[in-house]
C-alpha cells in the first residue's frame, strides 16, 4: 500500500474526528445520552470504519490506520481532559443548571434546548414532584440530570427515626455531623 495513501487516510480520520466532535458539541448534551461526546464520537467512527473494512470497501491496512488514528485521538483527548488546563471545558463542556432554589432556570433550559415538560419529567425520574424540593438540578455533560435536594426534602433515614441509630452512625465516623443536623429538624 502506498505510504501517501495511508497518510491521507490518517488525515481524513483526524478531520472527520474533529468535525464530528464539533457537530456533537453543537447539538448539545441531550444528543449524547449516557455517553460523553467523545465516547459517542469514537463509537460512531469506529463502527463506520469497521463496517468499511469488513465489507471490503477499504483496504485492511487503511482501516487499521484509521482505527489507530481514532484511538490515538481519543487517547489524546483523555489526557487533555485529565490535565484540564481549560481543555475539559472546551472539549466536554460544563454542567448546565436547569433548576435552582426551586425555580426553573429558563436560560439553562434555553441553552440546552430543553422545554419545561422535559425538565419536569427528568425530575420525576429522580423521584421529585415539587420544584421546591430542588436546591440545584443540572444537565451534566453526559446528558443526565443530577439533583441536589433541599435539606428538608431529603428522604428519611433510619437515624432520623431511631436516635440510637444516629449515635451508632456517629461512632462509625459520619462526615460533617449529618446525623445531628437531621435530628434537630
Amino acid at each position: 500500500m502506498d505510504p501517501h495513501e495511508l497518510l491521507m487516510t490518517a488525515l481524513r480520520a483526524v478531520a472527520v474526528y474533529v468535525l464530528m466532535l464539533a457537530v456533537i458539541r453543537l447539538l448539545g448534551k441531550r444528543t449524547v445520552g449516557n455517553f460523553t461526546a467523545f465516547d459517542l464520537l469514537v463509537a460512531l467512527m469506529l463502527g463506520e470504519v469497521v463496517d468499511e473494512v469488513i465489507y471490503g470497501d477499504v483496504a485492511m491496512v487503511q482501516g487499521f490506520v484509521a482505527i489507530a488514528v481514532i484511538a490515538a485521538a481519543q487517547y489524546g483527548n483523555s489526557w487533555l481532559s485529565y490535565w484540564d488546563h481549560g481543555f475539559l471545558r472546551i472539549l466536554e463542556g460544563t454542567p448546565t443548571p436547569i433548576v435552582e432554589k426551586g425555580a426553573l432556570r429558563r436560560d439553562g433550559l434555553r441553552r440546552e434546548r430543553m422545554n419545561e415538560k422535559d425538565a419536569l419529567a427528568e425530575l420525576r425520574l429522580q423521584g421529585l414532584e415539587d420544584l421546591r424540593e430542588v436546591r440545584l438540578a443540572q444537565l451534566e455533560v453526559d446528558g443526565q440530570v443530577s439533583v441536589i435536594r433541599e435539606d428538608w426534602a431529603e428522604p428519611l433515614q433510619r437515624a432520623d427515626v431511631f436516635p440510637e441509630a444516629a449515635a451508632e452512625r456517629g461512632r462509625a465516623g459520619s462526615v460533617g455531623g449529618q446525623g445531628r443536623a437531621r435530628e434537630e429538624r
